[in-house]
């Protein structure tokens, strides 16, 4: 009888710890997020994406407005067209000025919308006139390194 017990509590302990990673792997890869209602596609070039990836979230301030639709490369301006889906409830000015985020230090990256002050608003099929690269944190490792070595040959 004391056998069968210990069993059972072995079970349910090895069926709560598959539970908590298949939570997780869904956390991890944004499947658990709720989905969007009507939505509205904008595309924005950016010179680097770093690790952003399809699906990644849309944010403005702190409150996710939608989702990363696609990313294609342009070979005629060498830069990457990411296209977005934005939540119809969520208008955006034609000035929105999009940026690519990491979370935590080596965290996913994600899309920060910040308003501008348009009158006019984004509609199906516009473009972000104004973006921001995503900081690539071994690209500034490279420029401090190179700096301080080059402030050492000056003395």
């Amino acid at each position: 009888m004391e056998r069968t017990t210990i069993d059972l509590w072995v079970g349910v302990f090895v069926a709560a710890g598959a539970a908590a990673l298949f939570g997780l792997a869904l956390k991890v890869g944004n499947f658990n997020s709720a989905t969007l209602g009507e939505t509205y596609s904008v595309t924005g070039a950016f010179e680097n994406i770093g690790s952003l990836k399809p699906r990644a979230p849309v944010k403005s301030a702190g409150v996710v407005v939608g989702r990363v639709d696609s990313i294609k490369f342009d070979p005629e301006t060498y830069e990457a067209l990411v296209t977005v889906k934005v939540d119809k409830r969520y208008p955006f000015p034609k000035d929105t000025f999009a940026n690519i985020y990491t979370a935590g230090l080596l965290g996913e990256q994600y899309i920060g919308l910040e308003a501008g002050g348009d009158d006019k608003m984004l509609k199906n099929g516009d473009k972000f006139s104004k973006t921001q690269d995503a900081v690539v944190l071994e690209k500034m490792i490279s420029q401090f390194l190179y700096s301080k070595a080059s402030e050492s040959d000056d003395k």
